[in-house]
């Protein structure tokens, strides 16, 4: 499979190179960016066959198997959009999209194009999921009432994330990852959410705190926040202990503790990045027939969009396209 990747930034980057890494499971083939020398220096240096100077010529190539959507997430619907209407299977970087009705927008062109169409959001892929999911089948802690999940990077120099006309604030770019990792353990019945944010002279929100009241009584705290660096841990709390997932969202060690007992670690290392998951998941549902991720189902990506655009709406958070 030929894969592509739009954009030539930081993460576009750090797809590169795990994709570079893969090579008898997929090619990289191809890099695209509106600027041609960022686009050449980045496939020369991880040794994709092709490089573009506009987003166009890269989706025109019929070589092209698979596109990774890798701008700023204010751009996603377009770029996405972009990549199916020309017949290419997607790969979106979250924030899937700007608001639910790009998604939705985004859904219905799949499934007409009968393209696959997957968010990446890497944490549901991660080996530390699976861990953590038979921690709770075994009961490791007791039945676990609650959680707790916190994501702070200063991040106020990014001109994405101040800039309301990109999609700015700590909700899309930060909230996601609570946000998944509370519907990775404690699923999607959620009964009210409430929560209040504070917002920069922009506009946009610089930092979020929000509460999940579940229909069987679990209650999960979440923030995120822009303007401060934070432990990054998600903390899932039971009966007989607690189970601490160290930076949450890139998962590769897990402390148990049993009330009474002395805490143990559990492993949980990435083969080469943490992407391999995701892109492993889209190829395996592209070759299966499937138009989405088991892990990241479309029901998912809209779900969450819905949740964030509400939390937007009671903090009076619009974008000036919207």
């Amino acid at each position: 499979m030929n894969f592509a990747i739009l954009s030539a930034g930081y993460i576009a980057g750090v797809m590169a190179d795990t994709v570079s890494r893969m090579r008898e499971e997929l090619v990289l083939y191809a890099v695209g960016a509106r600027d041609k020398s960022r686009a050449q220096a980045m496939a020369e240096k991880y040794g994709a066959q092709k490089s573009y100077g506009s987003y166009e010529e890269l989706v025109s190539d019929a070589n092209v198997d698979m596109v990774y959507v890798a701008s700023p997430h204010s751009h996603h619907y377009e770029h996405a959009k972009l990549c199916l209407n020309h017949g290419k299977h997607v790969l979106c970087e979250k924030a899937f999209t700007s608001n639910l009705a790009q998604a939705r927008e985004l859904v219905a062109l799949a499934k007409e194009k009968n393209l696959f169409l997957g968010e990446a959001v890497w944490t549901r892929f991660m080996p530390f999921v699976s861990k953590v999911k038979e921690l709770m089948d075994q009961r490791a802690i007791g039945d676990i009432h609650a959680l707790q999940c916190g994501f702070g990077q200063e991040l106020t120099h990014v001109e994405r994330m101040t800039n309301p006309a990109l999609a700015g604030g700590a909700l899309l770019d930060l909230g996601i990852y609570p946000l998944t990792f509370a519907s990775l353990f404690f699923g999607t019945e959620v009964a009210e959410i409430t929560g209040d944010a504070v917002l920069t002279d922009q506009g946009v929100d610089a930092g979020n705190s929000f509460i999940l009241k579940y229909r069987d009584g679990k209650i999960a705290s979440l923030l995120s926040c822009m303007t401060v660096w934070m432990p990054n841990t998600g903390i899932l709390f039971g009966e007989k202990g607690y189970i601490i997932a160290h930076d949450f969202w890139n998962c590769q060690r897990l402390t148990v503790c049993v009330r009474g007992e002395n805490p143990y670690d559990i492993e949980c290392p990435f083969e080469i990045s943490g992407y391999e998951y995701e892109v492993r998941a889209a190829i395996k549902a592209i070759e299966e027939g499937r138009l989405c991720c088991d892990e990241m189902p479309w029901e998912e990506s809209l779900r969450l969009m819905e949740v964030m655009d509400g939390l937007r709406a009671k903090w009076g958070v619009k974008y000036p396209f919207e």
